[in-house]
């Protein structure tokens, strides 16, 4: 049900558009500053924006893992650099800066990202690097949607824990910071939530990249 989505905003990056479209879905959103235990509970999807503090959110890390264990869908976004999660790595800067460096390929296909061109995020407004300049390493099983053409980095990745839940994982700005752009990039705020909405439905298999 929509009303069991949480979004945790961070305190000094509010996004009006994302969050009016959340309120039409009857999804909650919820400033990191004013989050309690009870908020995260019985969640069926959280979801985490790029800029959050992640040492405060260090607060409700055991909250996080329940989510997960109980077959919760969580998005995250932004550089992990703080241990939220157990089973994952802290973010790698890729290896270049330059433009050629920052350029985005799909991997795998995913209803987040139908219609999004692969141009629209390596430029945005005529500038390489908005989507991702690095990445959370992708643990085993997991699978990848996105990464630097150049050094391989894994942008976007879901993956299904063996614990149980799944993480959707963006290494960069919130991946629906483009709702209000003009290109096929502000395809991606509602396309998750209807997959949000549809249940976050697993890829039917880990192809092979």
């Amino acid at each position: 049900m929509t009303h069991n989505v949480l979004h945790i905003r961070a305190v000094s990056h509010e996004m009006p558009a994302f969050i009016a479209m959340l309120q039409a879905r009857g999804m909650a959103s919820r400033s990191l500053r004013e989050l309690t235990g009870d908020d995260l509970r019985g969640r069926s999807a959280i979801l985490i924006e790029a800029h959050i503090d992640q040492r405060a959110m260090l607060a409700h890390r055991a909250a996080l893992r329940t989510h997960l264990d109980a077959g919760g869908t969580l998005v995250f976004n932004g550089h992990l650099v703080y241990p939220l999660f157990d089973e994952l790595d802290p973010y790698r800067v890729a290896e270049g800066r330059g433009v050629r460096d920052l350029i985005v390929e799909r991997v795998h296909a995913h209803p987040v990202f139908d219609g999004v061109s692969c141009e629209d995020l390596s430029f945005r407004r005529g500038v390489a690097g908005f989507y991702g300049r690095g990445a959370n390493p992708a643990p085993s099983g997991a699978v990848v949607l996105h990464r630097l053409r150049q050094d391989g980095s894994p942008l976007d990745w879901v993956w299904r824990r063996p614990g149980g839940g799944q993480i959707f994982m963006h290494g960069g700005n919130s991946c629906w910071m483009y709702v209000g752009d003009q290109t096929s990039a502000a395809r991606i705020a509602p396309q998750l939530l209807d997959w949000i909405e549809a249940g976050a439905p697993a890829m039917a298999h880990a192809p092979e990249a």
